[in-house]
C-alpha cells in the first residue's frame, strides 16, 4: 500500500511539472541524484525559457541544441530529466499546452521539435554534476540580434552558482546575471555611465534591481547589458530605455 501511495504521489507530482524521483512513464531518477540535480533543473526550464522568447519575426522553433559541460563522464549523469525540463520552458510561453515530465518527449515530437544533446568533457574535479547548460535555437530570427552567436543560432548559457542559477552567455557575450525575476538586455556602445543611466530610469519607476552584469566585445565597442530585475517594468520605463542614444536594441524577457 505505501508503495501504491508513493507511486501515485509522485505522478500527481509529475503532472504538475514538479520533479519526483519516480513516476509512471517519467524520467527515472534516484532521489539523491535528484536533489543534487535540482537546481540545474531550474536553469535548464529558464534557459529554454529565455530562448524562446528571443525568437522573433513569427519564426518556428524546430532545431534545438543543448550541450552539457562536466567533468563527469556523460554515462554518469541522466539527462532526460533536463531535457524534460527545457522542453516545458521552451514550449509553455508558445502555446496553451501544459509540458510535465511525464509528456515533455511526446509534446516535442507531436509539435515537430527536433531535440539534439551534446557534451563537452572538462578537466578538472567533478564535484558539481555540470559546469553549463547551452541551449541554441536554429533558423530562426531573433528579437535580439545580439542573441545570435558566430555560429548563426539563438545561444543563451547558464550556470549554478551558490545553488542558484545564472545566465552567462547571450550570443557572443559573456555576462552574469541570477535567474531570478525577471531581465533586460541591452545592446550598447561602451562607454561611461551607461549602467548608472539605466539604473536611475529603473529606480524612478520604481523597479528594483537584482543584478547587473555587462559583457563587451572590447572597450568602447559593442557591449550588452544585462539587467536582473524584480519588477516587471512598465511600458513607459521600457520605452526610457530604448530612447537612450547608445542603446541599439533591447528586450525584456520574463522568467
Amino acid at each position: 500500500e505505501g508503495v501504491a501511495i508513493e507511486i501515485a504521489e509522485a505522478v500527481i507530482g509529475a503532472l504538475k511539472g514538479e520533479l519526483a524521483a519516480t513516476a509512471v512513464n517519467a524520467p527515472m531518477v534516484p532521489a539523491e541524484v535528484l536533489t543534487e540535480l535540482k537546481p540545474f533543473v531550474v536553469l535548464a526550464e529558464k534557459l529554454g525559457r529565455l530562448a524562446v522568447q528571443l525568437v522573433g519575426g513569427g519564426s518556428g522553433v524546430k532545431t534545438i541544441k543543448v550541450t552539457y559541460a562536466s567533468a563527469r563522464a556523460p554515462d554518469d549523469l541522466n539527462t532526460r530529466l533536463l531535457r524534460a525540463m527545457i522542453t516545458k520552458g521552451i514550449i509553455e510561453p508558445i502555446s496553451d499546452v501544459f509540458v510535465n515530465l511525464v509528456n515533455a518527449d511526446f509534446t516535442a515530437k507531436q509539435r515537430g521539435l527536433r531535440i539534439t544533446e551534446e557534451w563537452v568533457i572538462l578537466d578538472g574535479s567533478p564535484e558539481s554534476p555540470l559546469e553549463y547548460v547551452q541551449v541554441q535555437i536554429a533558423n530562426v530570427e531573433s528579437r535580439f540580434a545580439s542573441a545570435i552567436s558566430d555560429s548563426g543560432e539563438i545561444t543563451v548559457e547558464g550556470r549554478v552558482k551558490d545553488g542558484i542559477p545564472h545566465l552567462t552567455k547571450v550570443g557572443s557575450f559573456e555576462v552574469d546575471v541570477s535567474l531570478e525575476g525577471s531581465i533586460i538586455l541591452c545592446r550598447q556602445v561602451d562607454q561611461p555611465g551607461m549602467i548608472g543611466t539605466v539604473g536611475s530610469i529603473l529606480g524612478e519607476e520604481n523597479v528594483n534591481v537584482s543584478f547587473m552584469s555587462v559583457g563587451r566585445i572590447a572597450p568602447r565597442k559593442q557591449a550588452v547589458m544585462a539587467i536582473g530585475v524584480d519588477d516587471q517594468p512598465s511600458k513607459e520605463t521600457l520605452k526610457r530605455i530604448g530612447d537612450i542614444s547608445a542603446i541599439e536594441e533591447f528586450v525584456f524577457l520574463k522568467l
